[in-house]
């Protein structure tokens, strides 16, 4: 079986040729290691083969895992955000790529007014309008864009999505290209820039990498099969 450090390797090596194929820098897209479900121990095993990024996806999980490793290291949320976790997530996370509702938002807004904090967030679209799956539809988003905007201790920096599951990389492409389409849109329409695209995991990173993503999310490729989460 693979090391850990292989296994990066490995990643790693394939964004570096999806970038080259889309004539992108590789200095563009981020590698985000999603450790949700595994112990600091692998963390720590990929911390040794020079990862700094992880994401997690359960507030309760990471309120103990984060403490227990290097405070060097860069922590995202890449799951669905309860509105009870708000308060306890904002301290703990650079990036926020889950924002799926105003509702949500507005509560985020308000916490981080009253904690003193600037959250930095990335919007989530239902680009295949499942029923599912959390997230924006692209025609809600535009509607409520402004609000979002409007929001004073909330900085969006750009879109994130999660494709439907498919067996074959290659049915993820149109997604990700809807997803970078709406990006466009919106900032014509608003006049904001949204640098960061946040899409592609384990199955599909390369793919998304060559359609534009800044921000890939890959766990299984990187540490195995997860483990069954303890509910949160």
């Amino acid at each position: 079986m693979p090391s850990i450090a292989e296994n990066l390797e490995r990643v790693r090596q394939q964004i570096a040729q999806a970038a080259a194929k889309a004539g992108r820098s590789i200095d563009d897209v981020e590698l985000v290691a999603i450790s949700k479900t595994h112990e600091a121990a692998k963390v720590r095993e990929a911390i040794d083969a020079d990862q700094k990024l992880f994401g997690e996806s359960r507030v309760q999980e990471a309120r103990v895992k984060i403490p227990e490793l290097p405070s060097n290291l860069r922590w995202h949320f890449v799951g669905h955000l309860q509105k009870n976790k708000i308060r306890h997530a904002l301290p703990l996370f650079e990036l926020i790529h889950s924002i799926d509702s105003l509702a949500l938002a507005q509560d985020m807004n308000r916490i981080a007014e009253e904690d003193g904090l600037h959250p930095r967030v990335l919007v989530e679209v239902n680009v295949a309008g499942e029923g599912s799956k959390f997230g924006f539809t692209p025609e809600k988003l535009r509607g409520e864009m402004e609000e979002l905007l409007a929001l004073p201790r909330l900085s969006v920096l750009g879109l994130m999505c999660i494709p439907p599951i498919a067996e074959e990389a290659e049915a993820s492409r149109k997604y990700f290209v809807a997803l970078r389409e709406e990006r466009d849109r919106l900032q014509t329409e608003f006049h904001v820039d949204l640098a960061q695209l946040s899409m592609g995991m384990t199955q599909d990173f390369a793919v998304a990498v060559e359609e534009g993503a800044t921000l890939v999310r890959v766990g299984t490729a990187i540490f195995g099969e997860r483990t069954k989460p303890k509910r949160d």
